[in-house]
């Protein structure tokens, strides 16, 4: 068995903590006894994670309600930060919409640009200078299979996720010569709130994502960046491709039971 006694006590930043992957990962960091900063744009949730985590795991748990795609806020929680941050899981993302270039709406892309991207970049920009100053940390960031191939409907999902690609491997060279690790990981369909934001509360269709085939969950990503945090000091996994076994690519999944 995989040994996490060196997280113990660390301080682990998960962004988009209130559900899927965030929510998932947060467990499985307070289960090895790493005391949490958990973000997202949910209050109640955030509070109800706050009081099970230190409740189940004797772990302290702090909470900050904001948007990472407002720099501001990003700065402000930064600033009020009250302990060095050893890992920082850059989770917050998200797909809008599978409108065709000639016909998606704007906005859509606004907000996958500035959350998938932007926010990552606020986050990582903001918390990296610490890890410099003290030579030491993990930035994680959460990518997608849509960052290896691109696929119809999904022009600026993939373009953002082939972005945290390019961010990752830029941030590890960025930081080349210091003791700060950088990874990445790439899921292909997990069953979590994604397909129902993508679909704008479309329940049914969101199921039907699902439908014939066993998906990812949370907590098989959140296992295996608990694995790549949990090697030593010397080992920096950059990125690890995942697929539900049904699966072979973006588009092709097998439903045949």
């Amino acid at each position: 068995m995989i040994s996490t006694d060196r997280l113990r006590d660390k301080w682990v930043v998960i962004t988009g903590a209130t559900s899927g992957i965030g929510k998932a990962c947060a467990e499985l960091f307070a289960e090895a006894g790493s005391n949490l900063i958990i973000t997202g744009r949910r209050q109640e949730r955030l509070e109800s994670l706050k009081k099970d985590f230190e409740e189940a795991h004797s772990v302290k748990v702090e909470i900050s309600s904001f948007d990472v795609r407002d720099r501001q806020a990003c700065i402000r929680f930064v600033d009020d930060l009250s302990h060095p941050v050893d890992i920082l899981i850059n989770n917050a993302g998200l797909a809008v919409g599978k409108d065709p270039v000639d016909e998606a709406k704007f906005e859509d892309w606004d907000r996958m640009i500035d959350t998938n991207v932007k926010g990552l970049l606020n986050m990582t920009r903001l918390i990296a200078p610490g890890m410099k100053e003290r030579n030491s940390g993990h930035i994680i960031n959460i990518g997608s299979i849509a960052g290896h191939e691109a696929y119809a409907g999904g022009v600026v999902y993939c373009a953002t996720k082939h972005a945290v690609d390019a961010i990752t491997k830029s941030t590890k060279k960025d930081l080349h010569g210091t003791a700060i690790r950088v990874s990445s990981v790439s899921p292909g369909l997990v069953e979590t709130e994604f397909s129902n934001v993508r679909l704008k509360g479309d329940d049914e269709g969101a199921d039907k994502v699902y439908e014939g085939m066993e998906p990812l969950t949370g907590r098989d990503i959140g296992e295996i960046i608990l694995f790549m945090a949990s090697r030593p000091d010397h080992v920096n996994i950059m990125d690890s491709i995942v697929y539900p076994v049904k699966q072979s690519a973006a588009t092709m999944v097998d439903r045949s039971r």
